[in-house]
């Protein structure tokens, strides 16, 4: 995969506590957000899409929008959120975001099935996560070019290795 900061709202997340201190990013992604991103990432592109795929867990698993689960956290000891005492989202209300039928769950179930094998994945198999087609390949080619996902020769797909 090539070296490329991802910014999705797990992200954000992650980056508006453990970097900013606050407990939630502003509601439109920012040249701020998009800067410091850039600034964190990785300089080798094996790294870089680790430490994509990493953060994006993190934000989805650990560091959650509603029931933050900071005893989970590797990077609680330096959050800046954390270590300013979790104070309360003081910004403007935020926005309802819609998750079912979005192109992030579609890619969030891809990664599922990927993250749960143990040798790579064909295509066929992928093809059954979701029904629509054109949704599902415009998912999975977002995964490719985030470098989230690494398509191999024969049809079959694969997390990054090493």
């Amino acid at each position: 995969g090539q070296r490329h900061a991802v910014l999705d709202t797990n992200v954000r997340r992650v980056l508006a506590r453990a970097v900013m201190g606050v407990q939630y990013p502003p509601n439109a992604t920012t040249a701020a957000e998009r800067k410091l991103a850039r600034a964190l990432l990785p300089a080798d592109d094996d790294t870089a899409a680790k430490w994509a795929a990493a953060s994006m867990e993190l934000g989805a698993l650990v560091c959650t929008a509603k029931n933050e689960e900071c005893h989970r956290c590797p990077i609680a000891a330096q959050c800046a959120w954390q270590q300013a005492g979790k104070p309360a989202h003081d910004g403007p209300p935020r926005r309802a975001q819609t998750y079912a039928g979005t192109d992030r769950q579609v890619r969030g179930r891809l990664l599922a099935v990927l993250r749960e094998a143990v040798s790579p994945v064909p295509q066929a198999v992928l093809d059954r996560v979701w029904e629509e087609p054109v949704q599902r390949a415009r998912a999975l080619d977002g995964l490719v070019d985030d470098g989230l996902v690494e398509p191999l020769a024969g049809g079959l797909y694969r997390l990054p290795v090493g």
